[in-house]
């Protein structure tokens, strides 16, 4: 009689990490800050638009808050770097932000890029930029719109 051994479950792979990322960025933009908790180590570091320090997605939540009325993620692309193991991953997410300001005004197309740092499957790390910046000095008019013809002479 031939004896069927069963196949072994198999580590998560590093490009599992993406999918990770995806789920992580999901729920915190409902925002469901406690399901994303699931998806962090306890020693999560993130440090958001600005350099501003944070520890847990509640923070990232409790920050959009009161920047945007409300503001959501369209992803455009999420990349897991060659190499990348169950033991290690890093991941760029980028995209654009879209949502509504503070006054009701609604925006779109605010590039945004994410680098995630992932350890045995939980992020470690999290780097947020995105352009929320630049518009708002625009909006406050301490910028002008750039336009592609004052950058022709240089």
């Amino acid at each position: 009689m031939q004896q069927h051994t069963p196949p072994t479950p198999t580590e998560p792979s590093g490009q599992d990490a993406g999918a990770i990322v995806e789920e992580f960025l999901r729920l915190v933009m409902i925002p469901d800050p406690a399901a994303a908790s699931r998806f962090v180590s306890t020693e999560m570091t993130i440090r958001f638009t600005g350099g501003r320090p944070m520890q847990r997605p509640a923070d990232c939540s409790a920050f959009n808050a009161t920047r945007y009325a409300w503001v959501k993620k369209k992803f455009e692309s999420t990349d897991v770097v060659a190499g990348a193991t169950h033991e290690e991953a890093v991941v760029y997410n980028t995209g654009t932000l879209y949502g509504t300001w503070p006054d009701g005004t609604p925006f779109e197309g605010n590039r945004y890029v994410d680098r995630y740092v992932l350890r045995r499957g939980l992020i470690v790390q999290m780097d947020v930029w995105n352009d929320s910046a630049e518009w708002l000095l625009v909006r406050a008019g301490l910028a002008a719109p750039w336009s592609p013809t004052e950058g022709a002479g240089a």
